[in-house]
């Protein structure tokens, strides 16, 4: 599949299930996100496998983060917060780890790095014939959410990609790119 047609025909999917990507697609998916575009060569981005036993992990630091930022929740909105966990078979989190000391990147340009390294794992996903999702909500951004599943509570989860096979495909939107352009030129 070539660039072009990849990026004009992905879909985010509603539901994914089994079969996940295999170890060898999931290296390329994580090798297509580190040739992202990286003002300073930073390499900002950090990624964060979920499989297996490890969506029960997940699940968990999802209901500490809602947790952290509702202690009154509701036994119902944390099942709901664990089960996301169990959304697909697969699930890489991106995080951008902003670097300071001596750096003249702005840290924005840091997370936006982070950013294209979480589309272009999607794009590779697309290619590799999986159904993928990006997702974040709130749990994300409590540091006990990142500490539990192995990042720094400073750093930022720009995604949570949600990996499988789709079973219900999302519906391909209209991109009127037009409307929201404006040209400069003479």
């Amino acid at each position: 599949m070539d660039i072009l047609t990849a990026i004009n025909t992905r879909v985010s999917a509603l539901k994914l299930s089994e079969p996940g990507p295999t170890r060898e697609h999931l290296n390329e998916m994580l090798r297509a996100g580190a040739h992202a575009p990286d003002h300073g060569r930073l390499g900002p981005w950090r990624f964060v496998i979920v499989e297996g036993e490890g969506r029960s992990i997940l699940g968990d630091a999802l209901v500490a983060g809602t947790k952290a930022r509702s202690p009154d929740a509701s036994q119902s909105t944390l099942d709901t917060e664990k089960q996301k966990a169990f959304r697909a078979p697969s699930i890489i989190i991106v995080a951008a780890r902003v670097v300071d000391k001596g750096q003249s990147i702005p840290a924005i340009e840091q997370i936006l790095a982070a950013g294209a390294a979480a589309q272009n794992i999607m794009l590779a996903a697309h290619a590799l014939n999986y159904g993928a999702m990006w997702k974040t909500g709130q749990a994300v951004y409590d540091s006990s959410f990142k500490r539990l599943i192995g990042l720094e509570p400073e750093d930022h989860v720009v995604a949570m990609i949600y990996l499988g096979t789709t079973t219900t495909p999302g519906q391909p939107r209209d991109c009127d790119f037009e409307a929201k352009t404006r040209w400069l030129s003479s």
